[in-house]
């Protein structure tokens, strides 16, 4: 049996607003790095002499590495302890950092990301992981979830906001060496403030280690492939195939193991599961936004890219102010409201926003990004609060880390999903005018809000209703209670 007693909500310290505060930061420093890096490409591929087919390596290197490792960091967490897991990746991630800003070659660059990349995997799922034990269920932990939303969906656009600084007014190399100050801080009080997990008992599930983090890693892979060289690459296929295989592996390793990196009983609870799926559609719609809308305002309206992220911060703003709202509501609407509602603010904002021409100015995107940024603040923290309700505290980890690997590989997804639709009306071209460039762009959005109608869709059918949960709670403990009396007997 697994011993949490050190982390029960009840004896932690009066400090939980610093504690919140240590796990919001090390998350934004995670989400940051997805997008910082991107308006800093022009500049690191003349610095370090990337060519142009490679310099993608620079994003995928991070990506590739988190996403694969990301289950083998959700269940450190829970053996190793949470606390000792989420300091040492934190303390990765800044080291891979500092590497970064160093480099003076682009194998050394790339080989910083893959660090960066590692110690997000640690540190992110432990992070979510102590956000759900040091936070009991109810209005308090709906709160921090809200918080933990609005960074984790509205870093994304501080981080366009924030790579554009950097680049303009300095150079492309503190769009790593930034997070060293930051992450350097984050060790120190979190070592001083983050109260010890007993591990729970068990060992390393290597089998499951292996093809987890090599399936994850391939399919990672195949979908970036697939962005950028198509679906019928034969590299893009073959990396599909070995994915898609080694996870069914996992699947098959996961039934037989003794101590599981992924229980398999976290999908046996049926909102829990619609959780997984409905974040990868909404994270694979909002990435394919931030893609396209943002070359679409560097290079149709002409905006610089520290312009170009300034724009997007209506987005984080709603999101924000939505997140918070949604947290406190959630005691009072129904969760399927909430979602609902969600879901059809987003899908109406890139709905709306897939009628763009090339005589739109940014009052055409404007309305869209706030309908967005509302909807996804009020669908993201019944989603993060659905995919961890009723976890035991032993498999904290492992849930935690499995909201991750849904939004990683929903990102891989969309842009991959909607660079096909895109390529399919614009062709692969990299000259396209503008005109054709604003035609497969507003395909690309069409298929973007087509995605958040099976949301709608799932949550009406799947998602059941506070009457159908309390009469299944019902169900359990009439069946705890006759198997007790049976075994008295």
């Amino acid at each position: 049996m697994s011993n949490l007693s050190s982390l029960a909500p009840q004896r932690v310290p009066q400090r939980r607003g610093l504690l919140l505060a240590v796990i919001l930061v090390a998350q934004l420093m995670v989400v940051l790095d997805a997008t910082i890096v991107n308006v800093a490409l022009p500049e690191i591929q003349v610095s370090l002499g990337f060519s142009t087919s490679s310099l993608s390596w620079v994003i995928s290197a991070y990506a590739l590495v988190f996403g694969g490792l990301l289950l083998l960091g959700a269940r450190a967490g829970d053996l190793l302890g949470r606390r000792t897991t989420f300091l040492a990746g934190i303390a990765v991630f800044t080291a891979g950092s500092v590497a970064g800003g160093l480099a003076g070659s682009s194998g050394l660059l790339l080989a910083a990301r893959a660090a960066q990349g590692a110690g997000a995997a640690f540190a992110a799922p432990a992070a979510l992981a102590l956000l759900t034990t040091l936070f009991p269920e109810g209005r308090e932990r709906l709160r921090a979830i809200g918080y933990y939303t609005a960074v984790s969906i509205g870093g994304s656009a501080v981080g366009l906001v924030a790579g554009g600084m950097l680049v303009q007014w300095a150079s492309w190399r503190w769009v790593m060496f930034v997070n060293a100050p930051i992450g350097i801080a984050l060790l120190a009080v979190a070592a001083l403030t983050l109260p010890s997990s007993e591990r729970v008992r068990g060992h390393f599930d290597l089998a499951g280690a292996m093809t987890s983090t090599l399936g994850m890693a391939g399919l990672v892979y195949g979908l970036t492939q697939a962005g950028t060289q198509g679906w019928t690459d034969p590299t893009t296929v073959s990396s599909l195939v070995l994915g898609a295989a080694l996870l069914v592996g996992f699947v098959v390793v996961e039934r037989r193991a003794e101590s599981p990196i992924t229980p398999l009983r976290l999908f046996r609870h049926r909102d829990r599961l619609f959780a997984y799926v409905a974040r990868l559609l909404l994270v694979a719609a909002m990435f394919g936004m931030f893609f396209f809308l943002t070359q679409f305002l560097q290079d149709v309206l002409g905006y610089s890219p520290f312009a170009s992220g300034l724009a997007f911060l209506p987005l984080t703003v709603c999101l924000f102010l939505s997140s918070q709202t949604s947290a406190r509501l959630a005691g009072r609407v129904p969760q399927r409201a909430l979602l609902v509602a969600g879901f059809t603010s987003s899908a109406l904002g890139l709905l709306w926003i897939s009628h763009l021409s090339a005589a739109s100015g940014y009052a055409s995107v404007l309305g869209p990004l706030v309908l967005v940024g509302l909807g996804n603040g009020l669908a993201f923290v019944p989603l993060t609060a659905l995919a961890l309700s009723g976890v035991e505290p032993r498999d904290a980890g492992a849930a935690s880390g499995l909201v991750n690997v849904t939004q990683q590989v929903g990102s891989a997804l969309g842009l991959a999903v909607l660079v096909t639709v895109y390529d399919a009306v614009a062709g692969t071209g990299t000259t396209a005018g503008a005109d054709t460039f604003i035609a497969g762009t507003d395909r690309a959005f069409l298929v973007s809000s087509l995605l958040l109608v099976v949301t709608i869709v799932m949550s009406a059918i799947v998602l059941r209703t506070r009457r159908e949960v309390a009469a299944d709670d019902l169900d359990l403990e009439l069946d705890l209670e006759l198997a007790a009396s049976e075994s008295a007997v």
